[in-house]
């Protein structure tokens, strides 16, 4: 298919910007491909702002970047009002958030009451200032960040903005090899800004909600649907698949994490070539979007028990059919 091989050209181009983080490079197309929104966590430094940017240098679409501070208002992303004195009339000035790509840089650095400007954006595609509703653009992104280190004069995301997000992805530090490979990139950049062969993918928004479509319309074996409710069911009553996992978790993945399951694996086998979902692909994505939706109990961070092993652990116990 024509649009999947732009698709996969976007992936192997993007993994030539951004070295050393294939998943996130993986996870942002999958994200853009099911229509979704994506929470990055990682530290300083490791090509999380870059890896957006560079997608939207890929992607027919407008990029903007909020940086998310302590003073920061509500206004400051959905825009507000502004008096015109020719007229005496009152117009609403769109904010940042009506773009197409938005990077939410350190999220959790902004009050409860700027997130919540995200909440409505996200979930329903939409702005509403006063009596009117002002829709987003049909290609909507939005990347937020947060540094898992510096904790101090943080506000953590509630669980209503976490649900918000298709998937919550951890990167790490690149390996040896792909740390020189860095240096060398970084040395010619301009050299090979230069070089008419290295020549940047261009991925329409028609290309995208064609590939979307294509995604919908892949085959999905009746089995694969079940195994991925049993997965979800096995975050709600964990106690049919033992008493350690009953006693780790204290509340189960939503219908949103069901949906977010069957989009992203269905995404996930897309961009691997094949035309239909198997077990591995809802296994490959399940702990990104799984691992924001469930809440573990007091129990299990005492005994040093996170999320990942909670899924590893449910991971073992439900049988792929």
């Amino acid at each position: 298919m024509q649009h999947k091989d732009q698709l996969l050209a976007l992936e192997q181009w993007l993994s030539g910007q951004i070295i050393g983080q294939e998943k996130l490079v993986n996870r942002l197309l999958v994200a853009l491909l099911a229509d979704g929104h994506l929470l990055v966590e990682g530290a300083p430094g490791l090509a999380k702002t870059k890896a957006i940017k560079t997608l939207a240098e890929g992607v027919e679409g407008d990029f903007h970047r909020i940086q998310f501070t302590p003073d920061l208002l509500p206004s400051d992303i959905t825009g507000t009002e502004i008096y015109r004195v020719q007229d005496g009339s009152f117009e609403f000035q769109r904010g940042p958030i009506f773009h197409n790509l938005i990077l939410a840089d350190e999220i959790n650095r902004a009050p409860a009451k700027v997130q919540s400007a995200l909440l409505e954006a996200m979930g329903e595609r939409q702005v509403s200032f006063g009596r009117k509703t002002f829709t987003l653009p049909d290609l909507f992104l939005v990347m937020a960040t947060q540094n898992p280190i510096e904790q101090e004069g943080t506000y953590p995301l509630p669980e209503a903005q976490l649900d918000r997000f298709l998937m919550h992805v951890n990167v790490g530090y690149p390996d040896a090899s792909s740390e020189r490979s860095i240096l060398h990139l970084v040395r010619n950049e301009a050299m090979a800004r230069r070089n008419e062969s290295i020549k940047t993918p261009e991925v329409s928004q028609a290309d995208v909600f064609a590939a979307r479509q294509e995604i919908l319309n892949m085959h999905m074996a009746p089995v694969v649907e079940e195994y991925m409710v049993a997965l979800t069911m096995a975050t709600r009553n964990p106690g049919a698949y033992g008493t350690d996992l009953a006693s780790w978790i204290d509340y189960g993945a939503s219908p949103r994490g069901t949906i977010a399951l069957d989009l992203c694996s269905r995404a996930n086998a897309y961009l691997t070539g094949k035309d239909f979902v198997s077990p591995d692909d809802v296994q490959s994505v399940l702990h990104d979007c799984f691992r924001h939706r469930i809440i573990v109990s007091f129990e299990a961070e005492a005994t040093g028990v996170t999320a990942d092993q909670v899924l590893d652990t449910i991971l073992q116990r439900v049988a792929a059919n």
